[in-house]
């Protein structure tokens, strides 16, 4: 098999299909629209799971390159009352590597080792079918035909327009991120709240979620049920009134919860969107999608190992399947549609406990899902 295969977007799941195929020996262009890898902050941190992410990264051949970056001590969860009540306080065992952290630049980094990224190429729209298979076209007006595209674009991906109508919809929950730095030293009290891992606080139809990253880096997640427009007349430069805003939305916190955004630097709102929970297509030939582009849901810890077990997946059945591309990647699909339909209901039911009228929801969810 040689066949031309492309694969759009550099995150994690085009980046696993990549280093699966060329694993096997098998060439792969991959195009990402970032004009370099740190062109923009790489985002929080991701726990990967054992039957997941890191099986992912086994097949890539870098699992005990992971395991040497990670933080099994970042598994740990605490979660407080809104008057600063500690009503949960879980800690793993030193040989717990069932969810280890990784910062997602560090993740970035191990699995782009020497592949070749055609960095800066936005892809604008993939055409299937024609007399030389699909077609990419690019915003600088070139365009390349391959036997296959594979999008792994994200959530607004501009390959899945090739294969179904869908677009993602607003949850009703919206999220406003914010960030502590040299925590340890600068703000040692929060440090000590926050512990090794995450701290979470849920109150009505509201939370705060505090992760820690490496080299004492926080990031700090205040959730909440708003239009989406809310923040319509808010300066998005004015840090100030976006503070006062959230502290507003919290008013009544205990006080060294809402440290963490009165020390908190610049605020990015992230209103959160999901496709269908059961988003499916007719199958295309020479294209299709992974992770999030193809079953954007909640980000409840799943997104990511799924779609790095996908991208693994798919890599190793065109390198180990028969020449008929069109055969391997129907069923590939057919694989990723039940197992991310299974995982898109169970965090869509998530979400919706997590930021609830009954803060009670989040705590029994926590208890089902953490190991007594």
């Amino acid at each position: 098999m040689r066949h031309r295969i492309a694969v759009i977007g550099g995150g994690p799941a085009g980046l696993t299909f990549a280093r699966v195929l060329r694993r096997h020996g098998y060439p792969v262009t991959v195009f990402e629209r970032d004009p370099a890898p740190d062109a923009r902050p790489p985002g929080g941190t991701l726990d990967l799971h054992e039957q997941l992410g890191q099986l992912a990264l086994d097949k890539a051949g870098l699992l005990a390159e992971f395991q040497a970056l990670s933080r099994p001590e970042g598994q740990a969860m605490r979660i407080l009352d809104t008057d600063g009540t500690v009503l949960r306080d879980w800690r793993p065992r030193p040989d717990d590597r069932a969810n280890p952290e990784i910062d997602r630049g560090r993740l970035r980094d191990l699995l782009l080792g020497t592949l070749d990224i055609r960095w800066g190429r936005t892809v604008t729209q993939v055409v299937p079918g024609t007399s030389d298979g699909a077609l990419v076209r690019f915003a600088d007006g070139r365009q390349e035909a391959f036997d296959l595209v594979v999008g792994a674009d994200g959530a607004w991906s501009r390959v899945r327009p090739a294969v179904s109508s869908a677009t993602p919809h607003y949850t009703g929950v919206t999220s406003v991120e914010t960030a502590l730095d040299d925590v340890d030293t600068r703000h040692p009290d929060l440090a000590r709240l926050i512990g090794d891992g995450s701290l979470a606080v849920y109150g009505v139809n509201r939370a705060l979620v505090a992760q820690r990253n490496s080299g004492g880096h926080v990031k700090v997640y205040a959730q909440f049920r708003a239009p989406l427009d809310w923040h319509t007349n808010l300066d998005p430069a004015d840090v100030e009134a976006l503070r006062s805003t959230l502290l507003a939305l919290f008013d009544g916190w205990a006080a060294p919860v809402l440290e963490l955004l009165r020390h908190g630097g610049t605020f990015v709102h992230r209103p959160l969107h999901v496709l269908p929970v059961s988003h499916t297509w007719p199958h295309v030939p020479g294209v299709t999608l992974l992770g999030d582009a193809a079953h954007l849901m909640p980000p409840l810890g799943a997104g990511a190992n799924l779609a790095m077990l996908e991208g693994a997946e798919l890599a190793e059945s065109l390198a180990g399947g028969p020449d008929d591309l069109d055969d391997v990647v129907r069923a590939f699909e057919e694989q990723m549609w039940a197992r991310a339909g299974r995982w898109a209901k169970i965090t869509t039911a998530g979400l919706e406990r997590l930021v609830s009228p009954d803060p009670a929801e989040a705590l029994a969810l926590f208890d089902q899902v953490q190991p007594s």
